[in-house]
């Protein structure tokens, strides 16, 4: 393939270019595979031939070896094969690659892993340079996307058929099913040959190919492609255009004339980096003088090697310079050298079916996998949805997506470590003396199995019971870590330390832990337990609002002259203050007053009676309380509490604070009921520190006289325990998350712990609520409101009322402030006429036809005397006087009240 698209290479660029002066000579070696070979003809074209530039070698190992030669006798050396990203330009100056490096794609192959949701990932890769340099690579690039690689399969390039079907049995006892094949295509052949052979290939399985097989899956034999149908593919995109079109039509005809005996191929990616790779030499080379280009001698040196005896190109530096200023557009896309290696752009899936491939999608750094190249299409595809891609035909003709591991059916069975819990309820182990079977039963046990009922697939497993008398739950779990158990289940804490070498799954049980104590019964009835049921802020509110009250009450009776209200101020005010307690009693005559009192009274009733029910409650009902609600209160006192024996909560008491001589150890619920009667004055305790799971146990045993109160710390609960990176532990918490939210996780709580409604003291209690003034902050505002209301209404009655006196107020403050004299003229002829019109007396009797009383209110006008004329003056007359100004000013008329039988 090479060789075609190199000769067609020299033949279409001096085509096009005839007017070139320099032109390109090739010398075509074969290697035969082999590193040394492939040095030995190196070390011929340099010495013999004095050739100015290599392109090639094909394998990395052999452009190892060449470039070390190209550098000695700066000789640029250019491959279009070599791939590992081992070759680096750093210690290779005159080493250039025409492709992308391997370790361009490890980011679009994880990018697929972790899109698919795959946990756990095994590459298959051949031993040699090639194969081990992609895998540092792909290996970070990996567990960035959070994915692990628990297994890595060399193959030998000498690997004989049976090698790699040995080496196929022992991945099929592995549960991961994902693999990744990074290989040349003669040992790809045999691996997917004898992969389908063994039932490999089947919709449990999912298989990746890297660059260096999907770029020439087409050209490879019918048979292995149809072994290899429903793997994924990555490779290096090449844009569709007109000219790659008329190439690949004329490369095609040019193979088939060439090699008329060989199997029909089609044209690669590789052969288009040669055809480029042809015209980017040529164009440098005509850019660099080349009539003094020579090879110099080494001085001063004796040769021992014939690589001593190669001459220095003195062209060499330039051309090498030449070739990296050099961009084009070739068929293989942008061609670009500048850092000494291709630079990629985009790569493309691809779907192996149906005897060829079809691509799927594309990823680029940008965008990651998106379906198509249509950059401005606003919406693409990130590495976790793989919806945007076109349907993909996976192993077994199937379009389920394989789910990438599979407990091995003729493996091991799935071990599940059990041990007997200080509660049976939680887990109870037992061995059956004929059979030696290990038998388990509890909460646990039932969730569980109820996990493994809902899995989607089957799982064989069997109870292994861990045996070490005095070993904690750190050692229990650890022993998963050591591959000793597949999974640990019990009452196991989900700890931060346990999960650096263990996975949990999402907790099973309620979290936290929290306190066991006594309850007492806190109902004080003392001297004072009638001010219990209020407040202090309600019985100040309620004080005030009756003073509040008291006051507009007065305020408005005071207006009408109440007959209620005489006497001196203070009398006046307390008996109005009087009202407000016993409005219903004394006479208001008021509409506004009456008003006011309606509201009181309601609010009045509303706090009484919510009073009186409360202060019955405080007296008639007995009030359990824990005897401690705080922790720090037992810390303070030096209280001694207890914790179950083995239980990390010994180490998280003393962390919390307690004495260590303070903190007991107690082995059964018998224990604690027993300590906790005691009492910490007498031997025993005053609380017990335990996870929230067991003290449910506790209480449904022991429910009258102890309480929970808390959490006071917080916990994960319980869970189960596998090994890191487990591809088990999202499917168990999925399932976990299911029971425990329907009714499954009640029905087995009922059966191991017991209904917990029973127990009317489990959980925390409330301290005896008193009323506070917020519960009738609505009452008391529209009291208030009403209060105010009528304030508000008779003053604006009483400004109404005496308008005219007002204005004539207003009119002698005009006055006396100098106004001109034609105004005050005018207002004295206005009060002449107003004393005048006062002569006529007028008399309003108003009779009662109530029996006690009857009144007659005479209002009395006067008519106006000057000074000393003799007319009596006092209350009930009005008189107006003259001063010396002649400014008419009128005393204001009194009403005065007269029996029925008293005579002006």
């Amino acid at each position: 393939m090479a060789h075609t698209s190199i000769l067609m290479a020299m033949e279409d660029f001096y085509a096009v270019h005839r007017d070139y002066k320099t032109k390109l000579v090739l010398h075509i070696r074969d290697s035969n595979a082999g590193n040394v070979q492939a040095a030995s003809e190196a070390v011929d074209l340099l010495k013999n031939y004095n050739v100015r530039a290599i392109i090639g070698p094909q394998k990395s190992s052999e452009a190892t070896f060449v470039s070390d030669l190209g550098n000695k006798s700066q000789v640029p050396v250019i491959s279009f094969t070599a791939t590992s990203p081992t070759l680096t330009s750093g210690s290779m100056p005159y080493f250039l690659r025409a492709t992308p490096s391997d370790a361009a794609q490890v980011n679009c192959i994880a990018a697929l892993i972790k899109g698919y949701g795959w946990r756990e990932v095994v590459p298959i890769y051949e031993d040699t340079d090639y194969g081990r340099g992609i895998i540092p690579y792909l290996v970070d690039s990996l567990q960035e996307f959070g994915a692990s690689v628990p297994y890595r399969s060399v193959i030998p390039v000498s690997a004989s058929s049976d090698q790699v079907e040995r080496e196929l049995y022992k991945l099929m006892t592995m549960p991961t099913r994902v693999y990744i094949v990074h290989m040349s295509s003669s040992i790809a052949s045999t691996l997917f040959t004898k992969a389908n052979e063994l039932g490999m290939m089947s919709e449990m399985y999912a298989w990746i190919l890297t660059d260096g097989i999907a770029n020439i899956v087409n050209s490879l034999n019918p048979p292995i492609l149809d072994s290899m149908n429903g793997a994924l593919g990555v490779k290096f995109y090449v844009p569709k255009s007109k000219e790659l079109d008329d190439f690949t039509a004329r490369w095609d005809k040019r193979f088939k004339q060439d090699y008329p005996n060989d199997p029909s191929a089609q044209l690669g990616t590789f052969g288009l980096w040669g055809y480029d790779t042809i015209w980017a030499l040529a164009q440098a080379a005509e850019k660099v003088n080349m009539v003094n280009a020579i090879f110099q001698k080494q001085q001063d040196k004796k040769p021992s090697t014939c690589f001593e005896t190669l001459g220095i190109s003195t062209i060499g530096p330039k051309l090498i310079d030449a070739i990296l200023q050099n961009k084009f557009r070739g068929l293989s896309g942008d061609f670009d050298l500048k850092n000494k290696q291709l630079q990629p752009s985009t790569f493309q899936i691809i779907n192996v079916v149906g005897g060829g491939s079809q691509g799927i999608g594309f990823w680029t750094a940008k965008h990651g996998i998106i379906r198509t190249l249509d950059q401005n299409a606003s919406k693409t595809t990130n590495a976790n949805s793989m919806l945007e891609l076109n349907p993909v035909i996976w192993p077994g003709k199937v379009y389920v997506v394989p789910k990438g591991w599979q407990i091995p059916t003729n493996g091991k069975k799935l071990r599940v470590g059990v041990r007997t819990s200080g509660y049976p309820e939680f887990m109870k182990v037992e061995r059956d003396p004929i059979t030696n079977a290990t038998t388990a039963t509890g909460y646990a046990i039932d969730v569980f199995e109820e996990v493994l009922r809902g899995l989607p697939y089957a799982i064989h497993y069997e109870y292994v019971a861990f045996d070490h008398e005095g070993a904690s739950y750190n050692d229990f779990v650890y022993q998963v870590h050591l591959r000793v158990y597949d999974v640990a289940i019990g009452d196991i804490t989900i700890r931060y330390n346990r999960t650096s070498y263990v996975d949990f799954t999402l907790p099973y049980t309620e979290s936290g832990v929290a306190m066991i104590v006594p309850v007492k019964d806190d109902t004080n009835k003392n001297t004072w337990v009638f001010l219990k049921p209020l407040t202090t802020d309600l019985w100040f509110g309620s004080i005030a609002f009756f003073i509040y009250t008291g006051i507009v009450i007065w305020l408005l009776e005071r207006r009408i002259n109440n007959a209620e209200l005489a006497g001196s101020f203070f009398r006046q005010l307390g008996i109005a203050i009087y009202f407000s307690f016993f409005a219903d009693r004394e006479r208001v005559d008021s509409i506004l007053s009456r008003l006011v009192v309606i509201v009181w009274v309601f609010v009045l009733v509303v706090i009484t009676s919510s009073y009186t029910a409360n202060l019955s409650s405080i007296l008639t009902v007995q009030q359990l309380q824990p005897t401690v609600t705080d922790v720090h209160e037992l810390i303070r006192k030096g209280e001694y509490v207890g914790y179950h024996s083995g239980s990390y909560v010994g180490n998280l008491l003393e962390e919390l604070g307690f004495d260590r001589r303070k903190i007991r150890a107690y082995k059964t619920l018998e224990d604690f009921a027993d300590a906790l009667s005691k009492g910490g004055k007498n031997g025993g305790i005053a609380a017990v520190i335990h996870e929230v799971p067991y003290i449910k146990i506790f209480l449904a045993k022991h429910c009258k006289g102890y309480t929970m109160v808390g959490p006071i710390y917080k916990s994960e609960g319980f869970g189960f325990a596998l090994p890191k990176r487990s591809p088990m532990v999202n499917d168990f918490s999925r399932r976990i998350l299911s029971i425990t939210e329907g009714d499954a996780i009640i029905q087995i709580e009922k059966k191991w712990i017991g209904d917990q409604h029973v127990c009317q003291n489990d959980g925390a209690i409330a301290s005896p609520s008193s009323l506070n003034f917020r519960s009738f902050s609505g009452l008391f505002l529209v009291t208030g409101v009403a209060s105010t209301s009528a304030l508000l209404i008779a003053l604006v009655m009483f400004l109404y009322k005496n308008k005219h006196k007002i204005r004539n107020s207003i009119s002698r403050v005009q006055t006396k402030g100098g106004y001109g004299s034609a105004h005050a003229n005018s207002q004295n002829q206005e009060r002449e006429l107003y004393c005048n019109q006062a002569q006529s007396m007028q008399v309003t009797v108003s009779n009662d036809l109530d029996d006690d009383a009857c009144q007659q209110e005479i209002e009395i006008s006067i008519e106006v005397s000057s000074p000393g004329s003799g007319f009596p003056s006092g209350p009930g007359f009005a008189s107006c006087e003259t001063p010396s100004n002649s400014v008419v000013q009128c005393k204001s008329a009194y009403s005065r009240f007269f029996t029925p039988h008293e005579h002006m």
